[in-house]
């Protein structure tokens, strides 16, 4: 019952949010004495409170020949502490109606907790626990790696994803950034109770993470709740991190054989990363290019006008230390090469002709428009508070960020495109019945 009336709340914070007034935008920020940055913006509406943690333990710091630890070890967190079980866990979560969930990425794992005012004491003494004290159970341990090896597995079947583990593998190999979260079933197999509580101890430090919270509570009352909480986390042994040296993959043509009706294609290479000065600029004229849907160029001339795609996009994924820039889309087998000349035409015209006034104006309409969409829940608002902290986008950012956009100019989009867009660099990947996707000789 406790869940249902959750349940309700947040569905009523999608009309709510959308007033976000600009306190609400700019979190009370302070340092605990252990090291965790606390990131806290009181919203008295309702009376709940919404926490997202983020901690530098990605699968970049998987081990070799361990690949998957990160994301195992994250998987593993709400499964037995020192003083709970799994079952007893998750019988504290039912009976106060709150919810509690772990995962990694590739630089940062992640624990977000959502639960009712009145419950913050009892939330907060389990997200310690875990913090703290998880023991990562053997029959845990076997059961969690049981059910990543079966989604390695039905990933391995499934075409978009084949397409883009291989076009990442191209365009990083040799680093942490070419290989998925999830790891392979060997590594997977291989890791043992040993590695997870290694990782565990070396990667979970207060020093290391970032916790933001939104809801009904003080920035005051968390710091003094948080302090008595987690007393016993301690920082780590203060190593320098230093970034990861990354080296993209030269151009190539890699063609999977796969007896399908229609052919999955990623092209793309290296990107910018999301710090980078032209990070706004880029976004702009990846909206035209490909990232605006249905108005996109790619969109339009792929499909609207040939009929060659079902599906076709553009991005540029910027992280702290990589970003990758790929085209990718779904047609008949037939059509495939057709398809790859079309969309790098299209990438070839952006950089040579640049963008019309309608078409800039559109992209910076959009971009400014559904800026606040990122932060329309608490959830949503704490993880974008927790996003700002981490890339280091300042306190002022929301405020910024149309200004941003505005400034944006013909002549920036153009030199974005011929700066950042390099058809000579193009990894290509197509996954599909390659007696039918290739060009008859």
């Amino acid at each position: 019952m406790k869940k249902f009336f959750i349940a309700l709340f947040c569905l009523s914070l999608v009309g709510f949010g959308a007033a976000a007034s600009e306190a609400r935008l700019t979190p009370a920020r302070s340092a605990l004495e252990n090291g965790l940055v606390l990131l806290a913006s009181e919203e008295r509406g309702l009376p709940m409170v919404t926490f997202n943690l983020l901690i530098r333990a990605g699968s970049r710091y998987d081990p070799q020949g361990r690949e998957g630890l990160a994301n195992l070890t994250a998987r593993l967190l709400t499964y037995g502490t020192r003083s709970r079980t799994a079952l007893q866990i998750s019988e504290t979560l039912d009976f106060i109606g709150a919810t509690l969930s772990a995962g990694a990425g590739e630089e940062l794992a992640s624990v977000n907790l959502t639960l009712l005012k009145k419950d913050l004491d009892v939330g907060l003494n389990l997200l310690a626990e875990i913090l703290t004290a998880s023991v990562f159970p053997a029959e845990e341990i076997g059961r969690q790696k049981q059910s990543v090896i079966a989604a390695i597995r039905a990933r391995e079947q499934e075409p978009g994803s084949i397409a883009q583990r291989k076009f990442h593998e191209a365009l990083f190999p040799q680093s942490p950034y070419g290989r998925p979260v999830e790891g392979d079933e060997k590594g997977v197999a291989r890791i043992g109770r040993t590695e997870l509580v290694e990782f565990y101890q070396r990667y979970y430090r207060p020093d290391r993470a970032i916790l933001a919270v939104v809801g009904d509570v003080s920035h005051q009352e968390l710091k003094d709740k948080l302090t008595q909480a987690l007393r016993s986390w301690q920082r780590g042994a203060g190593a320098r991190e230093e970034a990861p040296r990354v080296s993209a993959g030269p151009a190539t043509v890699i063609r999977i054989q796969k007896n399908l009706t229609q052919a999955n294609i990623v092209i793309g290479h290296e990107g910018v990363t999301r710090g980078h000065p032209d990070y706004y600029v880029i976004q702009v004229m990846n909206y035209i290019l490909g990232g605006g849907g249905f108005s996109s160029r790619l969109m339009d001339s792929v499909r609207n006008e040939r009929g060659l795609a079902y599906s076709v996009y553009s991005s540029f994924d910027a992280d702290k230390h990589v970003g990758t820039f790929q085209v990718a889309m779904q047609t008949k087998n037939e059509s495939a090469e057709e398809a790859i000349r079309i969309a790098t035409e299209e990438i070839r015209r952006i950089r040579e002709k640049g963008v019309s006034e309608e078409e800039l104006q559109s992209a910076k309409d959009y971009l400014i428009g559904s800026f606040p969409l990122r932060f329309d829940t608490n959830r949503r608002l704490a993880s974008f508070f927790a996003q700002v902290e981490f890339f280091e986008l300042g306190s002022d950012y929301p405020d910024r960020y149309p200004d941003l956009i505005r400034a944006i100019r013909h002549e920036d989009v153009l030199r974005a495109a011929q700066r950042y867009l390099q058809p000579e660099k193009l990894i290509v990947v197509v996954v599909a019945n390659q007696e039918k996707s290739q060009p008859k000789q």
